[in-house]
């Protein structure tokens, strides 16, 4: 389901002491603790964001590491060579993402490019640009690109300070990407996307557009998944074009949308509660143990896709609500205004 409406008493009750959890979090939890839960509500935002081009509209997107890149590279080059800060910067980042995002939209619906050959396309774009920004000097090349950080500074406005304060903002924008994407599925655009992705012959003749329904999710989805791209290099304050547009980053996104219920609302901030801590622990679990075990974290990641696949195809969220009775309609949990 997509929607919070059908959300039963006891379905809302847990969201909400889940809520108040997150929120108080930072007060019982180590240094440690929430910097991994920081990272858990990273890729839950930017798992929602690529929600919205998959889960809403149908559009198999493989390369969204594009916009993280372009928005990181964006409002950090604007940062440390003209002194503009995140939240100013954060806006050209994002035109920046559309812009690109609708480039490969145009290419791939205006000349069918459809399903596994527009994931392609996704693909080839992140690997021009993490080729391409392995080249541009300015921004550091493959030697890196780095943010200055000035010990126990704390500048809320430039995105200086503790853990604690970026722990705030990842969970500000889950939040935000939570109720937007609640608006959107509600509104006629939401209608339009659910009736495109499950059937876009019968959604058109019944006067649907479906080129700009789809340019609309991609420039949605690019926009939202570049502000991940700003917090990311403003919490880690380097920047790799191996790292940051590199296919690994593309799959990490996707997965918890996967694995928590494509184009539900909470399945994407269940799987990343899920997958990341495991991964950590898994990565804990090594290092303690004296290993070198380099690709273990992807293949554990590759195994779970696998799993979910084959016992949970929808995704844990629908089981879970409805083992739980957390939703009044257990039927179809794709359908929006229905539940969680």
């Amino acid at each position: 389901m997509s929607g919070l409406s059908g959300v039963t008493g006891r379905g809302m009750v847990l969201l909400v002491l889940a809520a108040l959890g997150l929120a108080v979090a930072p007060f019982v939890a180590d240094r440690y603790l929430v910097s991994v839960l920081t990272t858990v509500l990273w890729f839950a935002y930017v798992g929602q964001a690529w929600n919205v081009m998959m889960g809403f509209s149908g559009l198999l997107s493989l390369g969204h590491a594009l916009y993280v890149g372009l928005g990181a590279y964006v409002s950090a080059a604007l940062f440390v060579h003209f002194g503009i800060g995140p939240w100013a910067g954060m806006v050209l980042a994002m035109l920046v993402a559309v812009v690109a995002g609708c480039v490969i939209g145009f290419l791939g619906f205006r000349f069918g490019v459809k399903g596994v050959h527009f994931a392609l396309l996704t693909i080839a774009f992140a690997e021009v640009a993490r080729i391409g920004f392995d080249h541009i000097t300015w921004v550091g090349g493959s030697g890196g690109f780095f943010l200055p950080v000035e010990a126990g500074a704390s500048d809320p406005l430039n995105l200086r300070g503790s853990p604690v304060l970026f722990y705030y903002v990842a969970l500000a924008l889950v939040v935000g990407a939570l109720l937007l994407s609640r608006v959107l599925l509600h509104s006629r655009l939401g209608y339009q996307w659910l009736a495109v992705r499950e059937e876009p012959d019968a959604a058109e003749a019944s006067g649907v557009d479906l080129f700009r329904a789809r340019m609309t999710a991609v420039a949605v989805s690019s926009a939202l998944t570049a502000l991940g791209g700003v917090f990311q290099a403003f919490y880690f304050n380097n920047l790799f074009p191996e790292q940051v547009f590199s296919m690994g980053r593309s799959i990490e996104i996707i997965l918890p949308a996967i694995v928590g219920g494509i184009g539900t609302l909470v399945g994407p901030i269940l799987g990343a509660f899920i997958l990341t801590p495991l991964g950590e622990a898994l990565t804990f679990l090594i290092e303690a143990g004296g290993l070198d075990l380099p690709g273990l974290k992807q293949l554990f990641y590759g195994a779970a896709l696998v799993a979910i696949v084959v016992f949970r195809p929808e995704g844990v969220w629908p089981w879970l609500a409805r083992r739980l009775r957390l939703v009044r309609q257990p039927g179809d949990f794709r359908q929006p205004g229905e539940g969680a």
